[in-house]
């Protein structure tokens, strides 16, 4: 078995895909926000890492597996779409360097928390 035909197995691409464009659309949407409002870049945070659960959560529902795969699915997309957002709020200075990879890291985590609640959840 190729690595190719493991990883495949485990992932489903068009719903990591999807839950990752679709985190990373709600990351923007709070990125952009926060650079205009106080009050929402205050939230960065606890948004950031909400919507990376949202996209841990929408790819096992997408793209249903076993642990292994909706765990792994579940960071990459949470992961993912928080690295670029954070990315982009640096380059605005309305976040220090140093979040790029506490946050991404924290997004991690909860996007695998995701992965597993929607896994419980069925």
């Amino acid at each position: 078995m190729s690595p190719d035909n493991t990883a495949s197995s485990l992932l489903g691409r068009d719903g990591l895909l999807i839950a990752t464009t679709v985190g990373l659309i709600l990351q923007f949407a709070m990125v952009v926000a926060g650079h205009y409002s106080a009050p929402v870049k205050a939230s960065f945070a606890i948004g950031g890492m909400l919507f990376s659960l949202v996209a841990g959560l929408l790819y096992i529902r997408l793209a249903p597996s076993g642990w292994a795969g909706a765990c792994l699915g579940g960071a990459i997309a949470g992961g993912l779409c928080a690295i670029i957002a954070i990315a982009v709020s640096v380059s605005l200075k309305d976040t220090p360097a140093q979040i790029l990879w506490l946050g991404t890291s924290a997004s991690v985590v909860t996007g695998v928390i995701g992965g597993a609640i929607g896994k419980v959840i069925g």
